[in-house]
């Protein structure tokens, strides 16, 4: 999709002690295109990524920082991050890790998706199982969480638990963020789920997900029981049509 150089796409990139990831990946994400933006929300990393952040953004105006008083989760991360985008005029708004499982050079290829869907979901089991490095018991929950999910919220999708996805700005208008309290695996599935329910027009596209090489994984136990239940709850308001 050509851009133009005040095109105003911003990339929400959630922050917990990445300062090995952070100023690597950043530059790669803006080299896309000169008319992409990167907002880093961080939560008050120990091991200094939101000074690394600020300082990236001391020496770039297209990097914008959101600090944040702790570790307060990927979901509210997030959606402090769609929140702080509109208040402003960005119309694309990513979601995008910042440890390198997420490929900067997929970004032109969401933005063009984006020129016919509301919704892009970058999805690993497009087209097979386009996911490297992974150990198979973690590979396996993934991918079974995907199909359990489709199952029980009936989202005819392929990846619901993917973490790069790129919105129009209507989407996140219409979605209500504010009734989201989901994290990590369900934060995805609901926000694509009511996404779908409101009738936008969603797509996916394939990813190549890498495992990170820097730092640590968020992933936890809590996240997967949050997400075990939270479909059948997406499913209820559904019935009830609540969403």
């Amino acid at each position: 999709m050509m851009l133009a150089e005040n095109a105003q796409t911003l990339i929400v990139m959630p922050t917990y002690n990445e300062r090995e990831n952070v100023p690597v990946i950043v530059p790669l994400v803006l080299a896309q295109h000169p008319g992409i933006h990167v907002l880093i929300v961080d939560d008050n990393s120990p091991d200094g990524t939101g000074a690394i952040a600020d300082e990236l953004a001391a020496t770039d105006s297209r990097v914008h920082v959101l600090h944040r008083a702790g570790k307060l989760g990927l979901g509210t991360a997030y959606v402090a991050g769609f929140k702080w985008a509109l208040e402003r005029e960005y119309q694309y708004v990513f979601e995008m890790d910042s440890d390198f499982s997420h490929n900067p050079d997929h970004i032109p290829e969401f933005l063009e998706a984006a020129r016919e869907y509301d919704l892009v979901l970058g999805s690993r089991y497009l087209k097979g199982v386009t996911v490297i490095n992974w150990p198979m018991s973690r590979l396996l929950l993934s991918y079974f969480a995907n199909k359990y999910a489709r199952i029980v919220t009936g989202l005819p999708f392929s990846d619901t638990t993917g973490g790069f996805k790129c919105y129009r700005r209507e989407v996140l208008e219409g979605i209500d963020l504010d009734r989201i309290r989901s994290e990590g695996y369900s934060f995805q599935i609901e926000t694509t789920f009511r996404a779908w329910r409101k009738g936008f027009k969603l797509g996916e596209i394939t990813i190549v997900f890498s495992d990170r090489t820097e730092g640590t994984s968020k992933m936890s136990g809590r996240i997967v029981r949050e997400a075990v239940w939270r479909v059948w709850k997406l499913r209820l308001m559904r019935i009830l049509r609540l969403i």
